[in-house]
């Protein structure tokens, strides 16, 4: 009898832990795609993307996932680097769309996200782009959000304060010699000259890989500016870009329309990077909420310090499960979830004060909303941070 105990005791042991797999086996996984660049000079760029998109699984995750039409979903992360090649951005699209999923976060570019533009369609996958093509977000165009405020969102807004705030009259143009980079240049350069502001160089740029910036800044300097604007700047140069034009003696103020890494401006420029102004998100103390703070958190947890250009990221993959829990077939019908960005409105986690709407928004810009409402947050490097110069809305 005892032995036969014994046998009954050891079968259930056995039998325990694939009862307990099959559970844990038993939740269903909601994969969400990153593709975009996470290596070379434009490399922060992407990994934020999937850093901010890991942070947020975890979060949820740890809670026992994402609850969906009455059923909870594990967050999955896929993020592959496209090496900021179109080519590569492509493959990376096909491999992510066949493997089912729906949802891509990125790529950060122009030319890798028109690449794939034709695959997400074909899929009929929807990607949130970090990327300011305008082709991209108008009709007939269909698979594409964009993540963040755009360079020509942003630019009139900060060449308007420039002039009013700070007395500039004349503005110049440096541009990465790319073509997402050149396009916000020459949007750049027709926003200044509508505002009043003398156009002192407008064509002007530099070849990606450059590390000595001094030739193409002393020629900017040349024409002597009250403000020079870094079109496209990534945040790998945008340090080595201000610590040249103050060392060449520059008194004037310096912005981009691109997100920046307070940590990168802080080690190579540092002072000479104060007054740096570039687009921000719901990062700075001055408006984050409590939930951001415990984004914050996470993300540190995670990657190991905190990154400034996060606060423009953090909301795509926030925004995706949003809609996906007002209407669960969207899940796996990306045109549900187009419908639904026509009137989807949440109170904004991440802005302190619960009065911020989190919507989609672009009909301005692209006769549509197309684009993910991000808070328009200008930032100014003070030496060692971000703080935050102003807080505006993208015109709907």
């Amino acid at each position: 009898m005892k032995k036969r105990s014994t046998l009954r005791l050891v079968a259930v042991a056995a039998i325990a832990p694939i009862w307990f797999v099959a559970a844990a086996q038993a939740q269903e996984v909601l994969k969400i795609g990153v593709n975009g660049v996470m290596s070379g000079e434009a490399a922060s760029w992407g990994l934020v993307n999937k850093y901010c998109a890991e942070t947020t699984a975890d979060m949820y995750n740890a809670k026992g996932g994402v609850e969906i039409g009455g059923k909870k979903y594990k967050i999955e992360v896929v993020g592959l680097d496209d090496k900021n090649d179109p080519k590569v951005s492509v493959t990376n699209a096909e491999k992510l769309t066949s493997q089912g999923i729906k949802y891509i976060i990125g790529p950060n570019i122009d030319t890798t996200a028109l690449a794939v533009k034709p695959v997400m369609e074909r899929a009929k996958a929807l990607h949130f782009p970090y990327a300011f093509a305008k082709e991209l977000y108008k009709a007939p165009a269909n698979a594409s959000v964009l993540g963040m405020v755009a360079s020509y969102q942003v630019g009139p807004i900060i060449y308007e304060y420039l002039k009013t705030k700070k007395g500039a009259k004349s503005i110049a143009f440096l541009a990465r010699n790319e073509s997402d980079a050149k396009n916000q240049q020459v949007e750049g350069v027709e926003a200044a000259k509508k505002l009043g502001l003398k156009v002192v160089a407008e064509q002007d740029s530099y070849e990606p890989g450059t590390k000595d910036f001094m030739p193409v800044m002393t020629k900017i300097i040349k024409t002597k500016p009250d403000h020079i604007v870094l079109s496209g700047v990534a945040p790998a140069d945008a340090p080595l870009l201000n610590k040249a034009a103050r060392d060449l003696g520059f008194k004037g103020t310096i912005s981009t329309e691109t997100g920046q890494d307070s940590k990168i401006l802080a080690q190579v420029a540092g002072d000479k990077a104060k007054g740096f102004m570039s687009v921000g998100g719901a990062s700075t103390p001055s408006i984050q909420s409590d939930y951001m703070k415990e984004f914050i958190g996470a993300y540190k947890k995670r990657v190991g310090e905190w990154n400034d250009e996060a606060g423009t990221k953090v909301y795509a993959l926030e925004l995706i499960l949003a809609v996906l829990k007002k209407n669960p077939a969207a899940v796996n019908d990306v045109e549900v979830f187009k419908k639904e960005m026509a009137t989807f409105s949440m109170t904004n986690p991440f802005v302190k004060g619960g009065a911020t709407k989190l919507e989609f928004t672009g009909n301005a810009d692209f006769g549509r909303r197309s684009q993910v409402g991000v808070p328009l947050v200008v930032n100014e490097f003070d030496g060692k941070e971000f703080q935050t110069l102003f807080v505006g809305t993208i015109k709907n």
